[in-house]
């Protein structure tokens, strides 16, 4: 739960305040839980649904990249060297980036789908959409995320050559 949150609200505190809204909140419901359902695929709806309201919330989306506790990666691997765990690393903070520029409910449904390995029928379960809503999205979403993907892969290959023709001497 408090990954889900970290994950789509990208604040640590704020993860863990959701989290423990979420517990509480399915406390409270304890009598309406369905026993034929998974109790964690309804813990992370509560949640997911408490980032969402708590994404609206916000009127944008400001964090420091400097700011440790936004730290969403995976422990790294010691096996790597630097230069690959540093490229890792950019590419991890890139795609951050373009997900937090999609909607609330279409960045919960690419978590659900890509880092939680959601069917399409519970993450229409969990967002209250339906299945073809849900594959729309994640069509739509995928599109996007490659195309602003492409474009920013561009930018930075365009700013690294002017970066080295700079320090290259014009003799050769």
């Amino acid at each position: 739960m408090h990954d889900l949150a970290r994950r789509m609200l990208r604040d640590a505190h704020e993860a863990e305040d959701v989290a423990q809204h979420a517990f509480l909140n399915a406390y409270r419901a304890l009598e309406r839980f369905d026993l034929e359902r998974p109790f964690l695929h309804w813990l992370l709806r509560i949640t997911s649904n408490l980032c969402i309201d708590q994404l609206r919330k916000r009127r944008f989306n400001a964090f420091s990249i400097d700011d440790e506790e936004n730290n969403w990666l995976d422990p790294s691997d010691p096996e790597k060297g630097p230069d690959v765990l540093i490229s890792e690393r950019e590419k991890q903070e890139q795609v951050q980036m373009l997900l937090d520029k999609l909607s609330p409910k279409d960045r919960a449904a690419v978590v659900m789908r890509y880092w939680y390995e959601y069917s399409y029928e519970e993450i229409a379960q969990e967002l209250s959409l339906t299945v073809s809503s849900v594959k729309s999205r994640l069509h739509r979403s995928r599109r996007e995320l490659a195309g602003q993907w492409m474009t920013m892969q561009t930018k930075i290959a365009e700013q690294t050559n002017a970066e080295r023709m700079r320090h290259e001497s014009p003799a050769f």
